[in-house]
C-alpha cells in the first residue's frame, strides 16, 4: 500500500510504558508456541468452531447497531480475509446524500477484527481483552467510497504478527489491516494492542474553567456538535472536554480513561483546528499511547510540520499521548 499516506511509514515506533515490553527471544518463542498451537488444534488455532458467527456480543460491543464487523475467516499462517458494513448513517458520519466515510470508522472497523482475532483464534480462553495502544492509519482521499444508499461493503487483508506472551498468557500484538471497495484499496490501519501495566483511572486533572468554549463541529471536522472533543481554554490553550461523556462511539460505557480512537480523534480535531483544512484534508494519523489520558482535561499542544502537525497530549505537564497527523495542502 505504498501510494497511501501513513504516517511516519516504515517506523514501528515504541508502544511506551503502558505494556509489559517483550524481548526479541520472548517474541521468537511466543511465534513458536503460536505454531505449535496451530498445529495441535489443526486450522483452527483455537477451540473452538471457526466458523461461528460473530455476535455484537462477543465483540464486546454495546449494541447490535455498533457492529461493522460481518465475517472473518482464516487464509494460513498469519493471514485472514475480513467483511465489513459501513452503515451511511453511522453516528460519525455527517447527514448528507453522498457520504464519505468517517476515517475512524475503519480503525473501529481493525479494532473489531483484533477483538474477533483473540476471541478466535488467539487467547480464545484468556483473560480480558487487549487494547489498542498504538494506531497508525493511512488513507487515499481521492479513491474513499461515497455511499448514497445504506451501507458500503469493504473487504479487508488482515495479517497478524509480533506476539508477545507473559507468563503464557497473551500479552501484545499487532494486526495490520487493509481496506478495499469493489476491487479498490482506499486505506489501511495498523494497531498494536497490549494489556496496559496501569489499569487504575488516571491521575486526577482538575476541570477545565467554565470560560471554555468549544469550536463548531464543522471548524475539526466533526459531523455534529456532539463529537467534539476539545475545548478553548484560557491563553488560547486546547484542552480535551468531550461534548458528550458518553458518546456512544468514542467513548462507549464512559470508560475511566480516554481509549486510543478518541484520543486519534482528538488529535485529529486540533489539527483541523489549528490548520483551518478541512477533513478531506487529512491523509494519515497516528498515536502512541504513553500513559492513561483522563476522560476530560488533558491538555492537546499543536506543533506545525511540513506536511501536516504532531500533536503532544499532556496530563499535568507530562506527556501521556504523541499524535501525527498527515495534512494534504489546501
Amino acid at each position: 500500500m505504498s501510494a497511501l499516506h501513513p504516517v511516519g511509514a516504515g517506523a514501528q515506533g515504541s508502544a511506551g510504558p503502558l505494556h509489559q515490553e517483550a524481548a526479541p527471544g520472548v517474541l521468537v518463542k511466543a511465534a513458536q508456541a503460536a505454531g505449535e498451537r496451530q498445529d495441535a488444534l489443526g486450522d483452527g488455532w483455537h477451540k473452538g468452531e471457526p466458523g461461528a458467527p460473530l455476535t455484537w456480543r462477543t465483540l464486546g460491543l454495546d449494541t447490535l447497531a455498533s457492529m461493522l464487523l460481518l465475517s472473518l475467516q482464516r487464509l494460513g499462517g498469519s493471514s485472514f480475509s475480513a467483511q465489513c458494513q459501513w452503515p451511511r448513517l453511522h453516528p460519525l458520519n455527517e447527514r448528507a446524500i453522498a457520504v464519505s466515510h468517517h476515517p475512524l470508522i475503519m480503525v473501529e472497523s481493525t479494532r473489531q477484527l483484533a477483538r474477533a482475532l483473540e476471541r478466535r483464534y488467539l487467547a480464545p480462553d484468556g483473560p480480558a481483552p487487549l487494547e489498542p495502544l498504538s494506531v497508525r492509519l493511512g488513507v487515499r482521499p481521492g479513491v474513499r467510497p461515497l455511499e448514497r444508499g445504506s451501507a458500503t461493503d469493504v473487504s479487508v487483508r488482515v495479517s497478524v504478527g509480533d506476539l508477545a506472551t507473559h507468563a503464557g498468557v497473551l500479552a501484545a500484538y499487532r494486526i495490520s489491516a487493509e481496506y478495499e471497495h469493489e476491487g479498490m484499496p482506499f486505506g489501511s490501519c495498523t494497531m498494536r494492542c497490549a494489556r496496559p501495566v496501569h489499569l487504575a483511572a488516571p491521575c486526577v486533572v482538575a476541570p477545565p474553567p467554565l470560560s471554555h468554549l468549544h469550536p463548531p463541529a464543522a471548524a475539526v471536522g466533526a459531523a455534529a456538535d456532539t463529537d467534539v472533543l476539545l475545548a478553548r481554554a484560557p491563553q488560547g490553550r486546547l484542552v480535551i472536554v468531550p461534548r458528550d461523556p458518553g458518546h456512544p462511539v468514542l467513548l462507549a460505557g464512559r470508560p475511566p480513561r480516554l481509549p486510543a480512537l478518541a484520543v486519534l480523534e482528538a488529535v485529529r480535531q486540533a489539527a483541523l483546528l489549528t490548520s483551518g483544512l478541512t477533513a478531506q484534508a487529512v491523509a494519515g494519523l497516528h498515536v502512541e499511547l504513553q500513559a492513561p489520558v483522563p476522560p476530560s482535561g488533558a491538555l492537546a499542544e499543536v506543533i506545525a510540520e511540513p506536511g501536516g502537525s504532531r500533536v503532544l497530549v499532556t496530563v499535568g505537564g507530562a506527556v501521556a499521548a504523541l499524535g501525527t497527523v498527515a495534512l494534504l495542502g489546501p
